[in-house]
């Protein structure tokens, strides 16, 4: 784990090239549990003037819905934003939220990229490279790349999103009328699987349950309570 998430001296050379071996690491196959019984949401919001990270963690079944266990985590940040370098932010957080579920997930939706990032990892691959769980990002802006193709105004469209001539995930319209999902797999998820699973577990807002609940959490717009 040390080795996916080493301390910040502040130098962010190291750390870019961190990056560049840990994608290597990422597998771009589907290796999740079929068929699926639990999924997560994870988040990350910050507290104390930035001084404090606060992680989310939602457990869903993955039938129903249901919520089966919700989790926070306030860990002191580690580090300033450095664009580009947020996973080694928040991961610490993230993965302190993890250990206090009741289980592991089956699979993983992170607020956030996946391989759709200047380096292929994003949050999503490197929380699934640090902890081996199958992980989809979902961001809700680009950060790298471009769509070139138009998106179709239909729930459910998507449209790949590429960088130079690597297709790095999918821009997704989840919702009619709202601005498209980023879509991308982290880690043990094929790209030809990831929208089609976003949309699974998305109902009738922009952003799937397990983020969309992670995203109340992380922000305080809801409170954690224990599920019986």
């Amino acid at each position: 784990m040390s080795d996916a998430l080493p301390d910040w001296t502040g130098d962010t050379a190291p750390l870019r090239a961190l990056q560049q071996t840990l994608a290597q690491q990422v597998v771009l196959r589907d290796a999740f549990a079929k068929p699926l019984r639990t999924v997560a949401g994870f988040d990350v919001g910050f507290e104390d003037g930035g001084a404090t990270t606060r992680a989310a963690a939602v457990l869903l079944d993955a039938d129903t819905l249901a919520v089966l266990d919700r989790q926070v985590a306030r860990l002191p940040t580690r580090m300033p934003y450095v664009p580009g370098l947020l996973s080694f932010r928040e991961l610490p957080a993230l993965l302190a939220a993890l250990a206090r579920l009741p289980q592991a997930p089956d699979l993983a939706f992170v607020d956030g990229h996946g391989i759709a990032h200047p380096r292929r990892l994003g949050i999503a691959a490197h929380f699934g490279v640090a902890t081996g769980l199958p992980s989809i990002g979902v961001g809700k802006t680009i950060l790298t790349g471009e769509a070139r193709m138009a998106l179709h105004e239909m729930r459910g469209a998507f449209t790949p999103l590429r960088d130079g001539t690597a297709q790095i995930g999918w821009l997704l319209r989840s919702k009619p009328g709202c601005l498209p999902l980023v879509v991308s797999p982290g880690h043990r998820v094929a790209l030809a699987s990831a929208p089609e699973l976003v949309m699974r577990f998305t109902t009738t807002y922009r952003l799937p349950e397990p983020t969309r609940l992670a995203d109340r959490l992380a922000s305080r717009r809801d409170r954690p309570r224990s599920v019986d």
